[in-house]
């Protein structure tokens, strides 16, 4: 979603961002929303600073929207991971070169074994 919206917006993005803290997103406060992101799913007892950088950086109703987008997230993966719906075939095709430069087929199982 975030390269879709990014290209129909114009606005530059590097996705290298999502799997490596130390890449820019070349977004305004992207930095800041992977470190929110980042503590918020980990739990981390360091969410309400990133919480007050966000704030700070992007204000209040940008850290909502984030947060929102967070548990939105959480929420579709998993009733998808509960359901077992699996990722399409035709998903994993169109985004087959972005999976190999993240490196996310580590996280595929589809085929039953467990992650690596």
């Amino acid at each position: 979603m975030l390269s879709s919206s990014a290209s129909a917006t114009g606005t530059p993005v590097n996705l290298a961002a999502v799997t490596d803290p130390g890449v820019d997103p070349l977004i305004p406060g992207g930095a800041a929303l992977a470190g929110f992101v980042e503590v918020v799913l980990r739990q981390s007892p360091t969410r309400a600073a990133a919480a007050a950088e966000v704030a700070a950086r992007l204000g209040a109703p940008a850290l909502v929207n984030a947060a929102a987008v967070i548990a939105n997230f959480q929420m579709m993966n998993r009733v998808a991971d509960g359901t077992g719906m699996p990722v399409g075939r035709g998903s994993r095709i169109r985004n087959a070169e972005l999976i190999a430069r993240l490196g996310l087929e580590r996280f595929d199982h589809s085929d039953g074994t467990p992650a690596r």
